[in-house]
């Protein structure tokens, strides 16, 4: 009916307007996103990938470790998902692997093992969370970047440190996870109540390990009505959470499905800001001058360009009061472990 030339000229117009089709722009916005796992291999990173690989706003996912990250690529590459899948193996591509990416998840380094101190544990990851971060100032300077690798009570500072010497530092765009104490929280206070943990509201401030977490157990929805004795054993169970799995797995593995689980619900947060959308409520361990510690968990929501607003403090009662200026000495402390890694 038409010549080859108007045929043409004819797909090339419907190409054209296609950009502007709204179904073809809500596709663009959901499925924009290059994300990277580094030590996706491990524990944490490969339920993480599993779990990214059903986000559809997700065009690439890049998975990279020192070894063993090939297989891992190729079983997700079996899942039907959109989402494309590539491994990078080793420290010479791991510059590959975040490269213009949107968001870089680090996960490697080692688990706690029992009888660890963190500042143990600090020794053994800094210098491999160094590398990469390094690395995203290089390849990827406007990428959010995701640290899940413990200690992060020190190693987010670190990092800080490694962006600034790189002159890419934005404190906005820099997170530590600590979603994994609200999940903590809203499960076992919804244990409590017999609700579902869903349904359960919760600030969680202050840093990721021991008495530097803090359930602001007075601003929980619903009220929690029990005792004091019931409350204390609470925070304290949301505080030890981490010793708790590494006794039950007999000292053979840490917590890795429920930090996959946390991350993911973190990441999920950051694509919505990414997109525009307005974000839930999610605390991170950020750069913060809401106390004495220059970095400091708070509710956060998140826009295009990462920390949109950060809350600052709940309201607190004077027993949590206290305890802030407990967890505030020794985040001091840990900041101080981070910044001196990078400086000597």
């Amino acid at each position: 009916m038409f010549g080859a030339k108007t045929t043409s000229l004819l797909l090339g117009k419907m190409n054209v307007f296609s950009c502007f089709h709204p179904m073809t722009r809500q596709l663009q916005l959901r499925r924009g996103f290059r994300v990277a796992v580094i030590g996706a291999a491990g524990g944490i990173g490969q339920p993480l990938s599993l779990l990214l690989m059903k986000d559809q706003r997700i065009k690439e996912l890049r998975l990279h470790d020192v070894q063993n990250v090939k297989g891992v690529a190729a079983d997700l590459s079996h899942v039907s998902s959109p989402v494309s899948v590539q491994a990078m193996q080793g420290p010479d591509q791991i510059e590959k692997a975040v490269e213009c990416c949107d968001v870089v998840v680090i996960t490697a380094g080692l688990a706690r093992k029992p009888g660890m101190t963190r500042e143990q544990l600090f020794e053994v990851n800094a210098t491999i969370v160094c590398g990469a971060v390094s690395a995203i100032a290089k390849k990827s300077p406007e990428a959010m970047i995701v640290i899940v690798t413990n200690p992060v009570n020190s190693i987010v500072p670190m990092a800080a440190e490694v962006l600034k010497r790189n002159n890419t530092y934005d404190p906005k765009r820099l997170f530590g996870v600590t979603t994994l104490d609200c999940v903590r929280a809203e499960r076992f206070i919804g244990e409590f109540l017999n609700i579902s943990p869903t349904m359960v509201k919760i600030p969680v401030i202050g840093g990721h390990a021991g008495t530097t977490i803090l359930p602001i157990m007075s601003q929980c929805k619903p009220p929690m009505k029990a005792g004091r004795e019931c409350i204390a054993s609470i925070i304290k169970r949301v505080q030890t959470g981490g010793e708790e799995i590494i006794q039950a797995k007999e000292g053979k593995g840490s917590a890795t499905l429920s930090m996959a689980f946390s991350a993911n619900r973190f990441v999920d947060v950051l694509f919505r800001g990414l997109s525009g959308e307005k974000t839930p409520i999610e605390p991170a361990y950020v750069e913060s001058s809401v106390t004495d510690a220059c970095f400091f968990a708070t509710p956060l929501s998140f826009g295009p360009k990462g920390i949109a607003t950060n809350h600052g403090l709940p309201r607190l009662d004077k027993s949590e009061e206290d305890a802030m200026k407990v967890a505030v000495k020794e985040l001091q402390r840990s900041i101080q472990l981070g910044v001196d890694f990078v400086k000597k």
